[in-house]
């Protein structure tokens, strides 16, 4: 299965990826090697990179490494190609552009007959994959809600739930999902070392980090932090570190705003 990382962050920050443990999964410590994507929000609009190869051995997400600006908001994603061929229109996150804002989607798991159970009419997927399709039918239902002006949290944790609920459903639907505003990560269950399907499908981390911190202290795998942010929250599919990563419940879903944990359910 792939595997998923989001970062939301009090003050900007810079994320690396390329020579940290989360990309090592992707072709030298794990298997997911079928495509790489990377998603950082300026404001509301984000900057997707994407590339249908290993991550741990790709230049450009080294290059990125030292080239994109901070950010407040990211979500991260290596491919274990499950639906579809390996090929970009695959690859995660996805992205869809709506209301002038990005939103950003990565999922992690197998939505079984996810195009017979539910019908798409204006949003259609560009690739092949179960992923890109939950992402339309996600954006369908949340048109309406934004289509008169920009909704209530209360109003879009409601019908993000819900419609993260159905998806959970058909099978392992793990989601890192951003609409510029704030971070959702939704987890229910994944495939475990030992081969058993069951949660948690994410794990999540908060980190506090003061002036006197040493500049090691500010480091994460999979995250650089050369900011100094006072509190970064992290998602992960797997902990990154030796730190107390804590893990999801069945079905739970957090909100995060500016490394912030506002909601949970």
């Amino acid at each position: 299965m792939c595997e998923l990382l989001g970062l939301s962050s009090q003050e900007k920050t810079h994320i690396s990826l390329s020579l940290h443990e989360f990309s090592r999964h992707g072709g030298i410590t794990d298997h997911h090697v079928d495509g790489w994507g990377l998603a950082t929000y300026t404001d509301i609009q984000a900057q997707l990179y994407r590339e249908a190869a290993p991550a741990a051995y790709s230049n450009k997400l080294k290059y990125l490494e030292t080239s994109h600006p901070a950010t407040l908001c990211a979500i991260a994603h290596i491919r274990h190609a499950t639906q579809g061929c390996v090929a970009l229109k695959n690859t995660q996150p996805f992205q869809i552009n709506s209301q002038g804002r990005s939103h950003i989607f990565a999922h992690n798991g197998d939505l079984k007959n996810i195009r017979t159970l539910f019908h798409l009419t204006s949003e259609q997927p560009q690739g092949e994959t179960d992923s890109e399709y939950a992402f339309c039918y996600l954006m369908e239902n949340l048109s309406t809600l934004w289509k008169q002006s920009t909704p209530t949290l209360s109003a879009r944790n409601n019908l993000i739930h819900k419609i993260f609920l159905q998806l959970a459903a058909l099978g392992p639907a793990n989601i890192i999902y951003s609409d510029g505003d704030y971070l959702y990560a939704f987890a229910n269950k994944r495939t475990q070392k030992n081969g058993i399907i069951e949660p948690p499908g994410l794990y999540y981390l908060l980190r506090e980090c003061g002036c006197d911190k040493g500049e090691d202290e500010l480091q994460y795998a999979g995250v650089e932090i050369s900011y100094r942010p006072n509190k970064v929250l992290l998602f992960a599919s797997v902990p990154l570190t030796n730190e107390n990563w804590i893990p999801f419940a069945s079905k739970q879903l957090i909100v995060a705003h500016k490394g912030k944990i506002i909601e949970q359910i």
